[in-house]
C-alpha cells in the first residue's frame, strides 16, 4: 500500500507520541520518524523526504516559521502547522500560511489528553487533503503546460445582464488566506461598496488576519463585530466561531450551528447578504475543502447578481470552486491573479 508519510515535529516527547500513535492508527498513514525541533525537522526532512510534515509553531533552536521556509524548498513536502491559540500563536500561523504552509490545526490546550480527540479528525482529513492536493495540482499544472489539453476557462452561464454592484462577497477555506491576501491587497481604498469576507478559521486566528490584511492593503481591513454600522471602503471579516450576516445595513454575528461543519460559513453570508442586497452582489468563491458556498451562489444567482469562481489550476484544493461551478450558477471562472481586477473593473463598471 502507498502511505501518506510524515513526519511530527514537536519540542513535547508527550504531544510527539500522541500524534504519531494517531496517525498510524489509520490505514493510509505512517509516521517515518518524529523531530524535537526545527533543526532536526530540516535535517530530517530533507533525508527521508515525507509526503507531510506535521510542525509545532514555538519550538527551541529553530521555530517553526524558520523550519517552515527551509522545509518548503524541498519538492514535494506539505506542511501542516500546529498552532497554540495565544496571541504570538495566531500571528506566527497567519505568517506561515502566507509562507507556504497547506494549512493549520489548533494544537490541544488545557487537558491535553481529552483535546486531543478533538483535533484528531480535522487533522487527519487534512493530511490526506495535503497529499491528495499535491498530486492532483501538479496533474493540473502539467495539463495547463501541454497545449493540446489545456484547460479552457469558460463562463458557465448565459452573458450577464450588468446591475450596479452594491457590495462584494469573498468565501473560502484551505490556501484561501494567500488568495485573499492577493486580491484585497490590489483593492483601492475608495472601492465604493463594503466587502464581506468568510474565510475558515477558527476563533482567535481571524483578529490576526485582519490586522495583517490591514497593515498591507490601501482598504481598511477589520474584523467585524456585532451591530455595527456596514459602511464602504471596508473589508469585514468573520470572525472565528461566529456566521457573518448583513441586516438592515448592520453587521450580525450569529451562533447559530455550523453549517457544513464550520461557523463562519459561506453559505450563511451569501444567503442573509443576498437577503439585503437583492441582486446588486458581485461574489467570489476561491480554494477550499467541501462545498460550502454552493447553495449562496445559487442563492445569489436566482437574484441577479454575478459569481466568480477561482479556477481549478491556481486552487490549492479545488473543493469549493468546483462545487460552486457546478450548480451552474457561475458565471466566470478566473485564475487568482485575475479576480481584483475584475472586482474593480465590475465595482467601477469600467
Amino acid at each position: 500500500m502507498d502511505y501518506i508519510k510524515v513526519l511530527v515535529v514537536d519540542d513535547s516527547a508527550f504531544m510527539r507520541k500522541m500524534i504519531s500513535d494517531m496517525l498510524n492508527s489509520q490505514p493510509d498513514m505512517k509516521v517515518i520518524d518524529t523531530a524535537k525541533n526545527g533543526e532536526e525537522a530540516i535535517s530530517k526532512a530533507k533525508s527521508l523526504k515525507p509526503d507531510v510534515v506535521t510542525l509545532d509553531i514555538e519550538m527551541p533552536k529553530v521555530n517553526g516559521l524558520e523550519a517552515l521556509k527551509e522545509i518548503k524548498s524541498i519538492e514535494g513536502i506539505q506542511v501542516i502547522m500546529l498552532s497554540s491559540l495565544t496571541y504570538d500563536g495566531s500571528k506566527a500561523t497567519i505568517e506561515a500560511l502566507y509562507n507556504g504552509a497547506f494549512d493549520f490545526v489548533q494544537k490541544p490546550s488545557g487537558s491535553i489528553s481529552l483535546d486531543i480527540e478533538k483535533v484528531k479528525d480535522e487533522l487527519i482529513e487534512k493530511i490526506r487533503y495535503a497529499k491528495f492536493s499535491f498530486n492532483a495540482r501538479k496533474k493540473r499544472q502539467n495539463l495547463l503546460y501541454n497545449t493540446s489539453d489545456r484547460i479552457e476557462i469558460t463562463s458557465n452561464v448565459s452573458k450577464y445582464k450588468t446591475n450596479k454592484i452594491n457590495a462584494v462577497l469573498l468565501g473560502a477555506s484551505t490556501g484561501g488566506p494567500r488568495v485573499l491576501y492577493d486580491v484585497i491587497t490590489k483593492l483601492p481604498n475608495d472601492l465604493g461598496v463594503p466587502v464581506f469576507v468568510v474565510q475558515h478559521m477558527p476563533q482567535g486566528f481571524t483578529k490576526a488576519f485582519a490586522e495583517r490584511l490591514d497593515k498591507n492593503s490601501l482598504i481598511k481591513v477589520v474584523e467585524a463585530k456585532d451591530n455595527e454600522d456596514v459602511l464602504n471602503n471596508i473589508v469585514y471579516i468573520a470572525p472565528g466561531g461566529y456566521h457573518l450576516m448583513v441586516k438592515n445595513e448592520k453587521i450580525h454575528l450569529d451562533l447559530s450551528p455550523p453549517i457544513h461543519g464550520v461557523r463562519p460559513a459561506v453559505d450563511k453570508l451569501f444567503i442573509s447578504a443576498g437577503e439585503y442586497y437583492k441582486g446588486n452582489i458581485l461574489c467570489c468563491i476561491f480554494t477550499g475543502m467541501g462545498k460550502d458556498g454552493a447553495e449562496g451562489v445559487k442563492f445569489i444567482k436566482s437574484l441577479g447578481g454575478y459569481v466568480i469562481a477561482q479556477d481549478e489550476a491556481t486552487s490549492i484544493v479545488y473543493g469549493m470552486p468546483k462545487a460552486a461551478f457546478e450548480t451552474g450558477c457561475v458565471d466566470e471562472v478566473l485564475p487568482d491573479g485575475k479576480i481584483a481586477d475584475k472586482i474593480i473593473n465590475m465595482v467601477r463598471r469600467v
